[in-house]
Order: structure tokens, then sequence, then C-alpha cells
């Protein structure tokens, strides 16, 4: 029995998913393609972006959950990689392991690459461990944003406790240029009160934008969060941005506004619009 396989005693889901995207012709195109389990992935008719879309076919992740995804952006190619919808971490068993998630991805010399998950929604209890590890090349192109939504408002959902570690890191040209870490343990609403981290508020982002022109692009998306609760730097070739809301439909019009400013004058991918 595998290591993931025996991390619990009850039925757990695995996937790993592996997409490599290629310059032909001056389009993207599929150079290479792993599915396993529950993790695959979608390639809606490709213009000059070639666009992906990732699905987690076990319906939400749960507490020993298994997943690994690597996509990689050839030389001078252009890929958009998204997910069909929102993902949901369930309530987790208080002796389960916490869901274990891993995406590396590669961005050669002269490519691009867009990682624009929908957002993750938290639910009472849930247990994850996830970490995003990203490689551009020193004249590559790579837009990343990760948005956590802490229950849904509408239904009146709470979030109260949680079991959640969230990394990104990320290299340019061999060096580390961002290492975000967040840790969310116990008492979710005491952690979030404080004014260094939501003030209260139940819905996050950030959003990452690494090239050389990355600075140039800052005035901009101030303006285009207007009146959000959102705040951006920019540095060495890095842009971040942060996002607080009350809800995740507010952090989703902010997050929209601040991801198109971005990508002007492309469009998000039609799953963003559904």
């Amino acid at each position: 029995m595998s290591a993931a396989a025996s991390r619990s005693e009850h039925q757990r889901a695995t996937g790993e998913l592996r997409v490599t995207i290629k310059s032909r012709d001056g389009r993207g195109a599929l150079e290479g393609l792993r599915q396993e389990g529950c993790l695959k992935a979608r390639f809606p008719r490709p213009v000059d972006w070639m666009e992906v879309t990732t699905l987690n076919t076990s319906g939400g992740v749960a507490g020993g959950d298994f997943l690994r995804t690597s996509l990689s952006v050839r030389q001078g190619a252009r890929a958009s990689f998204t997910s069909q919808t929102a993902e949901r971490f369930y309530r987790a068993l208080d002796a389960d392991a916490p869901a274990d998630l891993r995406t590396d991805i590669v961005v050669e010399a002269g490519a691009a690459c867009e990682w624009l998950p929908q957002e993750s929604i938290l639910f009472d209890g849930c247990a994850m461990d996830r970490t995003l590890a990203v490689d551009v090349a020193g004249d590559g192109w790579f837009l990343g944003v990760e948005s956590l939504v802490l229950g849904r408002a509408a239904m009146g959902e709470r979030v109260r406790t949680a079991r959640v570690r969230d990394k990104w890191r990320v290299r340019r040209d061999g060096r580390w240029v961002l290492h975000e870490a967040i840790r969310l343990e116990g008492d979710v609403a005491r952690v979030l009160a404080g004014a260094a981290t939501a003030r209260g508020l139940g819905a996050m982002a950030m959003i990452v934008l690494v090239c050389p022109d990355a600075a140039g692009k800052l005035d901009a998306l101030r303006a285009a969060f207007g009146v959000a609760e959102a705040g951006a730097s920019a540095w060495n070739g890095m842009l971040v941005a942060r996002i607080v809301a009350p809800d995740g439909a507010t952090l989703r019009t902010s997050v929209i506004a601040g991801l198109n400013c971005l990508r002007d004058p492309r469009t998000l991918p039609r799953v963003w619009q559904c």
C-alpha cells in the first residue's frame, strides 16, 4: 500500500496531473499530458494563449487527500491555467492528516504563464497543507492569484477552527524572490481579528506578477482596485497585491478588477464568467 493510501482508514482521494505546453506556429500546443486519479485537465479551443482548465473529480478536498500538479510552459509558449470552479476544503476528522497538495510551475525563457484558479472555500474544521512552487526564467512572465474564502457567508457559515498551511515559493532566474506562508490553527476568528491579518474579514487574496516591467503596472493596478480593501507594491521585477473583503462575492469583484488590469486587453477564461 502506498504512503498516501495508508494515511487513513477512510477512503481518500489521490491525483496527479502533469501538463506541458510548447509553442507551435506562434500558438500554444500540448506537448505532454499525464492524468491519474481525481485530477484532470480540459483544453478549450486555443487562440494565441493555450488555455488549460483543471478539474478535481472527487468533488472537493478532504483531510488525508493527496494531490500533485506539475505545469510547464516551454520556451516562447504562452498558457493560462485555471480551475473549473471554486475548490472546497471540507471538514476533516480530528485524527485525519491534513490534505496534502502541491503545485509546481516552470516558466521557461521567453514564456508566459498564468495561474488563475478560482476561490478556495474553507469549511469549518478543514485541514490542508498546500504549496505552490514557481520557477520563472529571467525574461519569463508569470501572473498568479490565490483567493481564500472562509465559509459561505450567504449560507450563514462561519469557520471557527481550522488547520491550514498555505505556502507560495517563487524563484526568478534561479533566485528566491518570494516566500509567502499562511498558517491558521485553532481559533481562526481570533487569529484573523488583528489589524495585521484581516481585521475580522472573511475573505482574502494575493495577486503576484513576475516580469521585467512589473513595476510599470503598479499605478494602474492601484487605480483598478478603487475603494476596495487592497494594497500593492512592486520591486525587483515583481508586483504583489493583497486584498481583504467581508465575503467571497466582494473579494471576487476586486480580484477580477485586478486581473483584468494586469491582463488587458485579454478577458479572463470563460469559466470565470459562469
